[in-house]
Parts: structure tokens; C-alpha cells; sequence
């Protein structure tokens, strides 16, 4: 048994999770056994799918191949492979330094290691994923790359151009997605706003949203990491007139100091971001905004730092996370200019960012206290069904308690809700 079990481990972000669940499928058609991300591998082959995006999550990845590289050493372990972001980018160095692994793949030639394996990619799996999230919420990718040239971000060097699929095949994944009981999609891509300039020639990331909206068995769609520049702005109207598009749009905005912004090559001035802030607002009453902002960037001032806090006190972001510059190499920003601001100056300005967010936030959240909600139930959790509301992704946002004591829910299940109370971060809520 052992022997025909293949233990899979994924690193980084949602992206690289929907290759994992496409290989996983792969593999279940060829008679493997697979587990996903066990805290206990129980197979004679295990493989590493790698994040290569910043300094931290090259270090996990690291740490990673070495502990099983460890267990490879001592036996219980009879194959190592490496596949992913990290490996795509320094295939050859790692080959070198962690001989241990049998073979590294980089992210877009996973079908050789069927091959290697000695069995075939099955091209009428092409569509289908072996789901590693609750059965009632799948991530949706719909497309790879980026032609952005963001001064400090090494995803173009990693991932290429940017490559759109084309509707219809998306579309055909969806309708398999409903079959296996999924009602909730997480739209995902490097950059969601550049959708179909390759292939369509314009922008039609709103006429594909409303494609997908159409599916019966839709009930709610979310769209994630959306740019700021050149945004299509006929998403909006998608947004407030399709009752299953989620009010919730996820765009990396990185800072406001328009001495920055031209530093970081954005493409866009602090006026134009206020302005489309405005305009998200206006156009679609109730959105809830998600951003990501960096501080300590070469350059940044103490007054570029003050801007940022203000704009972040003005803004009220629903939910904002955000990172100190880490430098990349082959990147703009790396052979352009000096990493020269302290690492205790970055993380004492990333903490003062995020404290005043934990604020607004606390703000926000008291005041959905009465408010009735429509949430899913992802799971049991102590006395608590842990559940979301359209404003929630998984896993990166707050979530909506409601006491077990309160009746029998179902996971999987929308429910009608009043929040009863609330903290910093999450909201408690009533079965209505």
C-alpha cells in the first residue's frame, strides 16, 4: 500500500494549490493513493509543490525539500521530487546543492513526472481537479503570468507572459466543479483585470465573470488580485447587478506617494487610486475592499510612510494585509536600486501600518453588530460552526461564529444569519 501511495505537499498561494489538485487527479487516474499536505506522509514517494515569490517563502520551500530530503536519507522515504514556483526559478542550483531530490520540475512541466512515474497524462482529465478544499469551494484559475513589470516582483521572471484560457474551456471546469458539488469560486490569476488581452485582444474579465454567473448552480463568486491601472471598470456593473457576484474585490494597491508608485512602476498616481476607490464605492454599494500594502521599498521616505498611514486611515479598508519589501534578484528594483532602509525600520513601519488597520477593522466589524447576513458553513470548530459571509474568503479574511448550541447546521450550507456581536477580527452570529 505504501508503495502506491504519493504524499503531495503545496507551498505558497492558491495558484500553486489548483496544480497540485490537477496532478492529484492525474495521478488518482493512474491507481495511486494520494494524500495532500499530511502532517504524517505515509507513502515511499513524496512531492513538493514550492512558492519562489519572496525571501520567507523561498526559505520554507527550503526547509521543506531538506526535512524530506532527511527522511529520503534515513529510509523511510524512496522518492523526492520538486516541482513549482522556487524550482522553476533556480532548477539548476538546486539540482546542485540538495542531490537528495530525484528530480526538480519547474511549474508548467508537472505532466514529466507522470512520465517519470512510468504512466501517462490522461487527457480526459484535463479539466478535472481532486479537490483538497471543502467540497463547497474551489479556487478558480484563469490564467498564468504577468505582463506587469512591478519594480520589486519577481512573479513575470517566474511565471512568463501572461497566458489567458480561453472561456469556454473555463467555463466547461466550472460546470465539472458544480457536478463535484461546489458552489462558491475563488477567481484567481496573477493579474485578474488583464484577462483576454491575449487572446480577445481586450479586456473581458467582465464578460467572463458574467458567463460564470450564468451557471446554474453558481451561488457565489469572488475575484481576487485585480490591478489598479487601466482597471475594466464594467466589472463593477457585473458586481451590483448579479445577485452571485460577490461585493468583494481583492487589488493589490502597494502604497499611495505618487513618488513611490512611479518608483515601484505602477502605472498610476495617488489621485487615480482615490478616485477608483471612490468609484468602487459609489458604483456598487456594500463592497468590501481587500488590499495589499508594502512598506520599506527603496526610496521610501518618512514622509512616502506618513502618506501611506493616511491614506489607510482615510481608505477603511475592510480588509488589508501587508509586507516589507524583501529584494529579489532579477527584479527592477534589485538591480536598480539599494536595498537601503534597515530591516528594523521596515518591520517597525509594517507593524504601525497594521495596528492602525486592526483598528479600522475592529471599527468595521462593530458595526455590523444587528445586521442579517446570508453565510456558508465551512466547518466545526469546538462550540462553533465556523462559517462566511459574501465579504469572506477563505482563509485570508475574517469568519462568522454561530454556537453549536444554536441547532444543526450542515458544512457545505447557506444560512441566514444576525451577527450578534463582534471582536477585532470576527463576527458572531444567530441562526434567523
Amino acid at each position: 500500500m505504501k508503495r502506491k501511495t504519493i504524499d503531495i505537499i503545496t507551498l505558497g498561494c492558491s495558484k500553486n494549490l489548483v496544480d497540485s489538485e490537477q496532478l492529484m487527479r492525474q495521478l488518482k487516474g493512474s491507481g495511486f493513493d494520494v494524500t495532500h499536505d499530511s502532517e504524517t506522509p505515509k507513502g515511499d514517494i513524496a512531492v513538493i509543490n514550492t512558492c519562489g515569490f519572496i525571501g520567507d517563502a523561498k526559505e520554507e520551500s527550503i526547509n521543506m525539500i531538506l526535512e524530506f530530503a532527511q527522511a529520503k536519507e534515513q529510509g523511510s522515504l524512496k522518492k523526492l521530487f520538486v516541482m513549482g514556483c522556487l524550482s522553476e526559478r533556480y532548477l539548476k542550483e538546486l539540482a546542485t546543492e540538495i542531490p537528495q531530490v530525484d528530480k526538480f520540475y519547474g511549474k508548467f512541466n508537472w505532466k514529466e513526472l507522470l512520465h517519470d512515474l512510468g504512466k501517462a497524462y490522461h487527457e480526459e482529465y484535463n479539466i478535472e481537479r481532486t479537490l483538497t478544499t471543502p467540497k463547497h469551494y474551489a479556487y478558480l484559475k484563469i490564467s498564468e503570468g504577468c505582463d506587469r513589470k512591478c519594480s520589486y516582483c519577481a512573479i513575470p521572471i517566474i511565471t512568463g507572459r501572461h497566458i489567458s484560457l480561453p472561456i469556454e474551456k473555463i467555463l466547461e471546469e466550472v460546470r465539472f466543479l458544480i457536478s463535484q458539488g461546489v458552489k462558491e469560486f475563488q477567481i484567481i490569476a496573477q493579474e485578474l483585470t488583464y484577462y483576454g488581452v491575449d487572446l480577445y485582444k481586450k479586456q473581458m474579465i467582465a464578460e467572463l465573470i458574467e458567463r460564470i454567473a450564468d451557471e446554474p448552480g453558481v451561488e457565489w463568486i469572488r475575484l481576487h488580485y485585480a490591478y489598479p491601472a487601466h482597471f475594466p471598470t464594467d466589472l463593477l456593473r457585473v458586481m451590483r447587478e448579479r445577485s452571485n457576484v460577490c461585493k468583494y474585490l481583492d487589488i493589490a494597491l502597494q502604497h499611495i506617494s505618487d513618488n513611490m508608485l512611479t518608483q515601484m512602476n505602477r502605472h498610476v498616481t495617488k489621485e487615480e487610486t482615490y478616485h477608483l476607490i471612490e468609484q468602487f464605492r459609489k458604483e456598487v454599494p456594500g463592497i468590501h475592499l481587500r488590499t495589499t500594502l508594502m512598506v520599506g521599498h527603496p526610496g521610501e521616505s518618512d514622509e512616502d510612510f506618513e502618506e501611506l498611514k493616511e491614506f489607510v486611515r482615510l481608505a477603511r479598508f475592510d480588509r488589508m494585509g501587508a509586507f516589507a519589501y524583501s529584494e529579489e534578484e532579477g527584479t527592477y528594483s534589485a538591480e536598480n536600486y539599494e536595498d537601503s532602509i534597515p530591516y528594523e525600520v521596515k518591520q517597525a513601519r509594517l507593524d504601525e501600518l497594521m495596528n492602525i488597520q486592526q483598528g479600522i477593522s475592529s471599527e468595521l466589524s462593530a458595526l455590523k453588530i444587528g445586521q442579517k447576513m446570508k453565510v456558508i458553513i465551512d466547518r466545526i470548530e469546538g462550540d462553533y460552526y465556523i462559517g462566511r459571509s459574501e465579504f469572506d474568503s477563505p482563509e485570508v479574511d475574517p469568519e462568522v461564529l454561530i454556537k453549536c448550541s444554536e441547532g444543526i447546521l450542515s458544512t457545505g450550507k447557506f444560512y441566514e444569519v444576525q451577527i450578534v456581536d463582534s471582536d477585532d477580527f470576527d463576527l458572531y452570529a444567530k441562526i434567523l
